[in-house]
């Protein structure tokens, strides 16, 4: 019995299994194709079968559009198996790795690639599995035989989407839990500016506000003792003093207690 996508909700499985006893994984992650080079793109399965009289099944489907899902029924070039005259050809069926293989690459051919692996028994799916790649396509370089046009592939570790998405994850906790203590100290520095702001405008209108009390001058030696030679007396200049003699008769000196 020929067994067609068709006859299975492949996505509905992918979303609601949740019991994986295989997986599939990619060597490289990205393509790069001057137009008119061959590639071959390769998807790895590791893990078993649930079991072991099931069958396994695998596909490729592809999008022009990086950012989407592959959609069922899309496939690359638009045939879901081997055709020469579209240079086409899926390799591998039933092995742990199987590839999809692309002769002379056009721009058109540019975009993701998915790769499906489903175990089933009697049409019916138990699991399934998928992984995908990027094929970049450039403009070739000059006049070139498509035997001499080489593709480049960037490696990839599955790894590293985890830790990607992981400290993704992260920072977007640390900037929430942080962010009440982020707007807490903008609140307090506009508070500090708008209270210097008001010292000033005080400042203006009484600019005694700013200034310190009067502090007194310091005295020299001379006035100090000035001062105390003329503690409990009066200076015969200031007038009007009490105890000031009478300018008729006789005129009194304190500082040199003499007469004349």
């Amino acid at each position: 019995v020929k067994f067609r996508i068709s006859n299975l909700n492949i996505f509905h499985v992918f979303l609601s299994c949740e019991r994986h006893s295989f997986s599939v994984s990619v060597p490289h992650r990205v393509y790069e194709c001057p137009e008119g080079a061959n590639v071959t793109m390769t998807c790895l399965q590791s893990g078993a079968k649930a079991h072991s009289e099931d069958k396994l099944w695998n596909t490729w489907l592809f999008t022009a559009r990086s950012q989407e899902h592959c959609h069922k029924g899309a496939h690359p070039r638009g045939s879901s198996h081997s055709n020469r005259t579209l240079g086409v050809e899926y390799r591998g069926k039933g092995n742990k790795s199987f590839s999809i293989f692309l002769q002379n690459i056009k721009h058109r051919d540019q975009g993701k690639y998915c790769c499906l692996l489903l175990e089933y028994n009697k049409q019916k799916v138990e699991q399934g599995a998928r992984d995908f790649i990027y094929l970049n396509v450039v403009p070739s370089m000059g006049h070139t035989r498509n035997g001499s046009l080489k593709c480049s592939e960037w490696s990839h570790s599955p790894s590293d989407d985890s830790v990607a998405e992981g400290l993704a994850i992260a920072a977007c906790v640390a900037f929430i839990l942080c962010l009440p203590l982020i707007l807490m100290l903008v609140y307090r520095q506009r508070q500090t500016v708008e209270r210097h702001r008001r010292d000033e405008a005080q400042a203006h209108e009484n600019p005694v506000f700013l200034g310190d009390s009067p502090q007194p001058k310091p005295r020299t030696v001379s006035q100090i003792m000035r001062q105390s030679s003329e503690t409990g007396r009066h200076l015969l200049s200031d007038p009007g003093t009490p105890l000031s003699p009478n300018i008729q008769g006789e005129l009194f000196f304190p500082a040199q207690e003499s007469r004349v």
